[in-house]
């Protein structure tokens, strides 16, 4: 009993950091919330297959809430361009499902590198703090179709909110970088709800899967997360308008290596 207190604990702490980033970074926590189910899957000793596919599909449950309170937060603020939204949310369904569905079909020390090799990518992107020119507009409800699928597709293939993408597509298209974080926000959202869905359809009929799982989603863990990570996006978003982000992005750079190096480690 002692440990399962313990692991949601965990839980709510991990929910605790994911909501603040959320609201902090736009990227909606997933980067936090997919190694920290990997690790209490890994503890509890969940079947090994099934580990890094409940994480993944978890996360994106965990997200739906998230999301809800960090857009809002910012919606407050005036920094959601729901044009944008508009234009993007259909290729955002369509693709993260599709994703889901491929990441289905893929062994867990596959999407453990996968993950790993994202990581890396993320944290090196943070490191070297470059940003992409403000060089056009957004495009149309074609192009933005497949923006869309593409972002989608690549979030629910590593659990995450599509803020690592979607904030430098954004950056890139002439958004100031606080309407950016906010709307991606928002877009992270539909990213969320579809890729629950597409992972509660996909592990519906997964052999071994534990008790309380409904598909790849994990509850216990999804409470634990929830519970605390929507009363930290709010703040969030307070301190996104307050510290240096990109001095906080740094540092939080180094933490990624580090997780990515440990989970890399796990592989072999």
């Amino acid at each position: 009993m002692s440990s399962m207190y313990s692991i949601l604990l965990t839980y709510s702490a991990a929910g605790a950091v994911a909501g603040v980033l959320a609201g902090l970074l736009g990227i909606g926590g997933g980067l936090v919330i997919v190694p920290m189910l990997v690790f209490c899957f890994t503890w509890q000793q969940l079947p090994h297959d099934l580990i890094m596919h409940m994480a993944l599909g978890t996360s994106m449950a965990s997200i739906i809430f998230t999301s809800v309170s960090s857009f809002r937060a910012h919606h407050k603020r005036g920094a959601v361009r729901w044009i944008v939204v508009r234009r993007i949310v259909l290729g955002i369904f369509l693709g993260t499902f599709l994703g889901s569905c491929v990441a289905a079909r893929l062994s867990t020390n596959f999407l453990k590198g996968f993950f790993v090799l994202f990581l890396y990518y993320v944290a090196t992107q943070m490191l070297i703090n470059r940003k992409p020119e403000p060089s056009r507009q957004i495009p149309g409800k074609p192009g933005m179709f497949g923006v869309g699928n593409v972002i989608g597709a690549f979030s629910s293939l590593v659990g995450i909110g599509g803020g690592t993408l979607s904030v430098p597509f954004m950056i890139w298209c002439n958004l100031p970088v606080h309407h950016a974080i906010g709307t991606s926000a928002a877009i992270g959202f539909p990213i969320a709800i579809a890729g629950t869905v597409g992972y509660i359809y996909n592990g519906w009929h997964a052999a071994n899967l534990p008790e309380y799982s409904v598909g790849y989603v994990y509850l216990p863990a999804l409470v634990g997360l929830v519970c605390v990570s929507i009363f930290t996006a709010p703040l969030g978003v307070r301190l996104a308008h307050s510290l240096p982000v990109d001095r906080l992005k740094r540092v939080f750079a180094i933490l990624l290596l580090i997780v990515a190096t440990r989970m890399l480690i796990s592989l072999f």
